[in-house]
C-alpha cells in the first residue's frame, strides 16, 4: 500500500506533456506514491461522449488530491468549463493563487509575494444563465423589472450572482487561516461593494466580521476592486493576501502573475474539506499540443503546493528551490523564459523538466 495515492489528470492541449512533466519531477523526490490516471476534457469527450465522467469523479473523491494539467474550455459553444464543474461538484470553495517573483523570469517588479483566496463556487461563476431566447428569460425579465423598478431590454440574456453568508464566510476563515499557518501579514479583502451592496456587500460585511477573531495578528483592510488593479501595478509590495469573490479573483490573478512575468510560473490549487486539486493558473494551449515546448514550471510549482498541502514541506522546498535554481540559471529554460523568445538555446518542456530533476537529485 503506497503512503500517498494520487489521482492524475492529463487534461488536454498540452496538458499531457505538463502532467508527464511535473509527474516526473515529483517521482525524483523518491516518495511513495500511486498515480491514479483519469481523463476528463476533450479526451474523455472522445472516449465516453461526457468531458466529465462519473468515473473519473468518483477516483478523485476517494484520493482526495488530485493533480491537473489544463483542459480546454470552449468560448461561447461547447460544453460548460469541466474546471468550474469540478469545483462545484467537489466543492473546492478555495482557490489559491500565489504570485512570487523568481530571479530569471523576465518582469518589470522584483521580490513580488502575493497569495490570492478566491471563493470558488458563486458568484457569476456559478453558471446560472439563460439566454435571451429562452422560456426562463422570457418569464424572468417582468419579474426583475417588477421587483427592481428597472426596465431590461427585451431578449436580454440573463446571468444570476449569488452570493451567501455561508460561502463568504468560510472563504473569509479560510484567507485568515492560510495567512496563520503561512505566516503573512495582512488580508485585503477585495468588493464592489459601493455598486454592488447587496452581493458584494455581504461578502465585504462577512469578511469584516470573520477578520475581528483575528485582531492583534493579522491585518486586515479593504479595497475596490477596480482601484485594487490600480494599486497592483503601483506597489504591488504593499499587500500580501487578497481575499475575492469569484470572478475578481480569476481576473486578479492573472493580473498578479502579470506582474511576476507571466501565467508559465503562476500554480495554483482548488481547496475543499480535506480534499485538494492542483493545477496551474494558464490554459491548455492547444496549437502548440504535442511540439514539447510549453513552459512546465507552474504545473510543477502547482506540484509544490500539493507536497505542502500533503504535509511533505521539506520535500515541496526542494522541488521549489530546483525549478528556480534552473529558472536563475537561464541555461534549460522554454522560449518564453529567455530574455529573447527567439534564442535558440531554449529547450522544451521535457528537457526543462529533465534539467529539474538533475537539480532534485543532485541536492
Amino acid at each position: 500500500m503506497s503512503k500517498y495515492r494520487i489521482t492524475l489528470i492529463r487534461g488536454d492541449g498540452t496538458g499531457p506533456e505538463l502532467a508527464d512533466a511535473a509527474q516526473r519531477c515529483v517521482d525524483a523526490l523518491d516518495l511513495d506514491i500511486t498515480w491514479d490516471v483519469v481523463e476528463l476534457g476533450e479526451s474523455a469527450i472522445q472516449r465516453f461522449n461526457n468531458p466529465l465522467p462519473e468515473a473519473a469523479l468518483d477516483k478523485i473523491k476517494k484520493n482526495r488530491v488530485a493533480l491537473k494539467g489544463p483542459i480546454t474550455t470552449p468560448i461561447g459553444k461547447g460544453f460548460r468549463s469541466v474546471n468550474v464543474e469540478l469545483r462545484k461538484k467537489l466543492d473546492l470553495y478555495a482557490c489559491v493563487r500565489p504570485c512570487k517573483s523568481y530571479k530569471g523570469v523576465r518582469s518589470k517588479y522584483e521580490n513580488v509575494d502575493l497569495v490570492i483566496i478566491r471563493e470558488n463556487t458563486e458568484d457569476l461563476y456559478a453558471g446560472i444563465e439563460f439566454t435571451g431566447d429562452s422560456e426562463e428569460s422570457k418569464d424572468l425579465i417582468p419579474l426583475l423589472e417588477r421587483y427592481s423598478g428597472r426596465s431590461i431590454s427585451p431578449g436580454s440574456s440573463i446571468s444570476i450572482k449569488p452570493i451567501s453568508r455561508e460561502g463568504s464566510r468560510r472563504i473569509a476563515k479560510f484567507a485568515f487561516e492560510y495567512a496563520l499557518k503561512n505566516k503573512r501579514r495582512k488580508v485585503t479583502v477585495v468588493h464592489k461593494a459601493n455598486i454592488m451592496k447587496f452581493t458584494d456587500g455581504l461578502f465585504l460585511d462577512t469578511a469584516r466580521e470573520v477578520a475581528r477573531d483575528y485582531e492583534g495578528r493579522i491585518e486586515f483592510e479593504d479595497r475596490i476592486v477596480d482601484n485594487m488593479c490600480m494599486q497592483l501595478v503601483q506597489r504591488p509590495e504593499e499587500y500580501d493576501v487578497l481575499l475575492t469573490p469569484n470572478l475578481y479573483g480569476d481576473i486578479i490573478s492573472d493580473l498578479a502573475a502579470g506582474l511576476v512575468g507571466g501565467l508559465g510560473v503562476a500554480p495554483g490549487a482548488n481547496i475543499g474539506e480535506g480534499i485538494a486539486l492542483f493545477e496551474p493558473t494558464h490554459g491548455s494551449a492547444p496549437k502548440y499540443k504535442g511540439m514539447n515546448k510549453v513552459n512546465p514550471a507552474a504545473i510543477i510549482l502547482s506540484s509544490v503546493m500539493m507536497l505542502k498541502f500533503l504535509g511533505e514541506t521539506n520535500h515541496a522546498d526542494k522541488l521549489e528551490g530546483a525549478v528556480s535554481s534552473v529558472i536563475e540559471e537561464g541555461r534549460f529554460v522554454t522560449y518564453d523564459l529567455k530574455e529573447n523568445r527567439g534564442d535558440p538555446t531554449a529547450v522544451g518542456t521535457k528537457e526543462m523538466a529533465d534539467a529539474i530533476i538533475k537539480k532534485v537529485i543532485s541536492n
